[in-house]
């Protein structure tokens, strides 16, 4: 019996809110298997700025961590709607949101 997980629904732009300004993000890369999610923004050169969006199969409270990257933002959500976004400073060992979530949203500073 296989399991049946529910299809995900993928933004096409996503909106937040971060003191006091608003941030649109229409162009990113989604990153469904685990190699690519363990990478994330990890040893990427100062050229790269593409958002990165994780897709989880299940809703959960997943940490993060940001070591060898540069500042960004993260962007929590659950299915499109945004339920935490925080500015992530270089070498932080864990970081999560305060609820559950299924989407990620990686943004290097530059982008913004």
């Amino acid at each position: 019996m296989k399991l049946q997980l529910k299809e995900q629904k993928i933004p096409k732009t996503i909106n937040f809110k971060l003191n006091g300004k608003e941030f649109c993000v229409g162009e990113y890369r989604i990153l469904k298997n685990i190699f690519a999610k363990m990478r994330g923004l990890m040893f990427r050169s100062r050229k790269f700025n593409t958002p990165l969006l994780f897709v989880f199969s299940r809703p959960g409270i997943y940490a993060i961590h940001s070591f060898f990257c540069r500042k960004f933002i993260a962007v929590w959500m659950l299915d499109e709607k945004v339920i935490d976004v925080k500015i992530v400073t270089p070498y932080k060992f864990s970081v999560t949101p305060e609820k559950k979530f299924n989407l990620l949203l990686e943004v290097p500073l530059q982008k913004v």
